[in-house]
């Protein structure tokens, strides 16, 4: 009872995270062995979900329990459309599909974003600090593997120019967790929404790996 809400959220998601981060499609893109239309077609599935995230966000704004975590030096959808033009061209919205397991993951997203202020958090947790963590290590090998610009057009997303000190907005980030509004039966229905976001996004990784599947 006496455990930090973020450290519960942390520890209790630890075995997702890690499926998440091992699954073999983000493990060969990682590893400099998939082109880079593997990269612009996982590009392309992270705006469905951040469209989904983002949507809501000024109404969210107001939310007691959500509120606090909308940050405008967060968002991401305006980088990631700067990052698709580069990757895809002006018309890149054309062209833009979802696979069924994005669009499933985005319509959680929605979903809580509309009904669940708390589910949101969730979401919002484990993607937004999972970009400021791990989502550097994919923008270097970006930039080693396919030549993109130091923070450059088709990096953007994972740039966040307005947070000076990334380890000191996550601390700040963790202290809302703390300090969210609910009771323990609520807490423990985020950390289980914040499993669920883990296994949609492994999903999602699962099915671009199926599209791409590492040849010789």
């Amino acid at each position: 009872m006496n455990t930090a809400f973020s450290t519960l959220i942390r520890t209790a998601s630890h075995e997702q995270h890690m499926e998440a981060e091992t699954s073999t499609f983000m493990s060969d893109l990682l590893g400099g062995r998939l082109g880079v239309e593997a990269y612009g077609r996982y590009t392309e599935q992270l705006w469905f979900v951040y469209e989904a995230l983002e949507a809501d966000a000024e109404r969210l704004a107001c939310d007691p329990v959500a509120g606090p975590f909308i940050r405008p030096e967060l968002l991401r959808r305006g980088a990631l459309e700067r990052d698709l033009t580069h990757l895809r061209g002006a018309d890149w919205r054309a062209t833009l599909t979802a696979l069924p397991a994005t669009e499933a993951y985005a319509a959680r997203v929605a979903e809580c974003a509309r009904e669940w202020p708390g589910g949101y958090v969730a979401h919002h947790y484990t993607r937004y600090l999972g970009d400021l963590s791990g989502g550097q290590i994919i923008r270097g090998k970006a930039e080693q593997t396919w030549g993109f610009a130091r923070k450059g057009d088709g990096v953007r997303f994972y740039v966040f120019e307005d947070i000076g000190n990334p380890a000191a907005f996550k601390r700040g980030y963790r202290e809302l967790l703390d300090g969210v509004r609910a009771d323990e039966l609520e807490r423990q229905r985020i950390v289980a929404e914040c499993r669920r976001a883990f296994a949609l996004n492994t999903a999602v990784f699962h099915a671009l790996g199926e599209e791409f599947p590492l040849t010789a």
